[in-house]
């Protein structure tokens, strides 16, 4: 049985609406799930190319564009200090495994950096929440923020068979009816994972011995 739970409540705003629809979608795997397909209509399938575009594109540091990406995620989690490069130990305050936050994109590509991104623009106090863990009964040695952000990007993709030509799941085939409605819908459900998975990690009283 897979089970993927959204609330509303944990990111305000805009992504209500996706919380709602997703709130309760149990999926009962069986050997003739794995084997069907469900339907889109055109507009669905345009969204999905559009949204697989989005997850081929592997983070590149020699692209000036993914350069100007990561500066800006910087400044939107640390807007008060001045990052002294691509490649520095200050990164590691955020959460990246080493000085060099392009080895981490490896598993989510650039579109993991999107996510990233529009969290911080769309929900500043959310992402500030989280990053500097500044809600609940925390551990001393905490979940690294960033490479956290880059699985649960990996795992929605994989979660939502966005790679695959057409959903093989119900919880995949409902997702592309809400991107359908609206562009942003994985950026919002991204964002709306995130809490959720931090929720779940406070209720465990989880370390980073924890933290897979």
């Amino acid at each position: 049985m897979a089970i993927f739970f959204v609330a509303a409540e944990v990111v305000a705003g805009s992504a209500a609406w996706l919380g709602r629809g997703l709130s309760c979608v149990c999926v009962q795997r069986t050997d003739s799930d794995a084997s069907n397909s469900f339907d889109l209509t055109l507009a669905q399938e345009e969204c999905l190319h559009k949204l697989q575009r989005r997850i081929d594109v592997p983070y590149d540091s020699s692209i000036i564009e993914h350069q100007d990406a990561l500066r800006a995620l910087w400044n939107a989690a640390f807007p008060e200090e001045e990052l002294h490069g691509l490649i520095s130990e200050q990164w590691k305050e955020m959460g990246w495994q080493g000085k060099d936050p392009s080895t981490d994109f490896r598993g989510g590509g650039f579109i993991s950096l999107e996510n990233f991104l529009y969290f911080a623009r769309n929900f500043p106090k959310s992402f500030q929440d989280l990053l500097r863990k500044q809600e609940g009964d925390r551990s001393v040695w905490e979940y690294p923020f960033a490479v956290a952000g880059v699985n649960i990007t990996y795992m929605l993709i994989q979660l939502l068979d966005l790679e695959a030509v057409k959903p093989r799941n119900l919880v995949g085939a409902t997702f592309l009816k809400f991107l359908a409605e609206n562009e942003s819908a994985f950026d919002l459900l991204y964002c709306i994972t995130f809490k959720l998975m931090d929720h779940q990690w406070l209720s465990m009283r989880a370390s980073y011995m924890d933290f897979n």
